[in-house]
């Protein structure tokens, strides 16, 4: 049989070595697998994992390659494996897949079928981001596995430090696990438990226990905190937890905040192998758009792919019989006090033209300061409004979570509300300080909770008291306004859920607004692939209308 070059395996890296491939094989190569750089030459590097065997072997019935017979078993063992583990888990996934595992729960607590498909997935896969929609329990489908899987245990879980104590309770309420809540940021003796909950600043000092392999498994909740990678301290020690762990799980229905690349540093916390090196993933998948930010050149077909790898998993209420009633989103155009917005204008467009203008360096800043700028200087101009907004609510007999994000903000509608006596969540209060504020508004001694847009991601139990939202504020991201939802549209919300958007016509809304409709198509590509609309337009830096906003005003006389 003609071959048409050699293939082989260095078992020192782990990867399959193809040299004296012909001229048009080498061409084929590189369409197939756009990890090899289009301007390398022989020898090409493959990983040595299941996905790439199985594609390997294929490429070699149109391609011959010269192998060793040693090597030849050791891909079509790699392809086996690979179609055996497909096939498994595509039958885990049937709708009328029946678990046989078992798991002991406390009296009148039971795993939901779609929860127990995750479970058996990641026993298989051993690396899971599960993806399922706000509100179907995927801390319980967390702390199910570990009942589930003896060799899950002990268990680490790195989580906000809003939701370290609601992981414990959580944890004890569903199961017989012991739960210990980590109190500092270096190392102790540790008392004797099964489940150990950091908060993510806690981390960084625990490396060198991580890398005792003391924890079997590690659940993320909510990791896109380390979406900017290993190079901080707190993804630098995640990365040594990962590193000596078996199982990784991730929860996160908001994956992607900002921009697509932030994938590549989430999986390498699940799935390092999953999307290659970040050379080859930014080859494969990335478009820069400047300023060391990427754009996936196709979300859906990313989705798609991490789905077909059994390494995402996203299920809708619609998909488990548990869809609610659409929640409402109503945008609502409201007054201002234009004066303080006019007060900034000249300085505003004097930044926006040093953004464009000035060196690199102070583009930088003046670009970051006008966005600091007119994003306060917005929230505080229809602070007031919003506030009159909310007590209409509340004298309607509808508790109201309120969103925002500036301390001038939350300092006029306190006082615009005092009457009301609102509770208070954001990034000011301690953890506990939280949980009495959350307690307050569960409880009826308060109707409004003020929340930071960035503060509470995953809180469960406001459901039972509301189910209407105000976005006081805006943020960049759609992730951050979905996760605000999600904070009303759980399971146990028995009314339909109304979220009110409440804009201006000046200021940084328009822009804020026209960025988010670019963004969210992107990042609901990735996590649901099969729905929504395709990315159409380039993504750019996300005050790059604003800062164009002044521009274009700059002939006009300041609003």
């Amino acid at each position: 049989m003609r071959t048409f070059g050699q293939v082989r395996l260095c078992h020192q890296s782990h990867a399959w070595v193809i040299e004296k491939a012909e001229p048009h094989v080498s061409i084929r190569l590189k369409q197939l697998f756009p990890r090899i750089p289009k301007a390398a030459a022989t020898a090409y590097k493959l990983p040595h994992d299941l996905i790439t065997d199985t594609d390997l072997d294929w490429f070699m019935q149109r391609y011959p390659l010269e192998i060793s017979r040693r090597d030849r078993e050791e891909m079509l063992k790699g392809r086996s494996g690979y179609l055996a583990q497909q096939s498994e888990i595509g039958r885990i996934l049937m709708p009328a897949y029946v678990a046989t595992g078992s798991a002991n729960l406390r009296e009148g607590q039971q795993l939901r079928p779609y929860q127990w498909q995750a479970i058996e997935v990641l026993r298989r896969r051993k690396n899971l981001l599960l993806g399922d929609e706000g509100g179907l329990g995927k801390t319980y489908t967390a702390a199910g596995f570990m009942v589930a899987e003896p060799k899950a245990l002990p268990a680490a879980v790195v989580c906000d430090a809003h939701m370290q104590r609601q992981w414990k309770e959580k944890i004890e309420a569903f199961t017989h696990l012991r739960v210990h809540l980590i109190k500092k940021g270096r190392p102790y003796k540790l008392p004797t438990a099964d489940v150990y909950v950091y908060r993510i600043s806690q981390v960084a000092g625990w490396s060198e226990i991580f890398a005792t392999r003391f924890f079997q498994s590690v659940t993320y909740d909510e990791p896109q905190s380390l979406r900017t990678g290993a190079g901080t301290a707190k993804g630098a020690a995640c990365k040594v937890l990962s590193a000596y762990t078996t199982y990784h799980l991730g929860l996160t229905a908001t994956p992607v905040y900002n921009y697509g690349d932030e994938m590549w540093h989430i999986m390498q916390f699940i799935d390092n192998s999953i999307l290659g090196s970040w050379e080859d993933f930014e080859r494969e998948w990335c478009s820069p758009l400047g300023n060391g930010k990427y754009r996936i050149k196709q979300p859906k077909a990313l989705g798609s792919y991490l789905r077909e790898q059994h390494v995402l998993l996203r299920r809708l209420k619609s998909d488990v019989g548990q869809q609610l009633p659409k929640v409402s989103r109503i945008v609502e155009h409201v007054d201002y006090d234009e004066k303080s917005v006019a007060a900034v204008e000249d300085l505003a467009r004097t930044l926006a033209i040093k953004a464009t203008t000035a060196s690199f360096i102070e583009r930088g800043n003046a670009a970051r300061e006008l966005d600091i700028m007119m994003r306060q200087t917005t929230g505080v101009a229809k602070a007031k409004t919003v506030a009159a907004f909310t007590r209409i609510m509340v004298e309607a007999g509808e508790p109201v979570v309120l969103w925002g994000w500036h301390r001038e903000v939350y300092e006029i509608w306190l006082e615009q509300l005092k009457d009301l006596n609102p509770a208070m969540y954001t990034g000011s209060e301690s953890a506990t300080q939280k949980e009495a504020a959350k307690a307050r508004f569960i409880n009826g001694e308060t109707d409004v909770l003020i929340m930071s847009l960035r503060s509470g991601a995953g809180v469960d139990g406001l459901q039972h008291r509301c189910c209407t939202g105000v976005f006081g504020e805006l943020d960049w991201s759609p992730g951050i306004h979905q996760q605000c939802i999600w904070r009303l549209d759980r399971e146990g919300q028995k009314n339909p859920v109304s979220v009110f958007f409440l804009v201006t016509d000046d200021g940084s809304d328009p822009p804020i607004m026209d960025v988010l409709g670019i963004k969210s198509s992107e990042a609901q590509s990735i996590v649901d692939p099969h729905i929504g609309v395709e990315v159409k337009e380039n993504d750019v830096s996300r005050l790059q209308k604003l800062i164009q906003r002044y521009l274009d005003r700059r002939s006009c006389p300041a609003a």
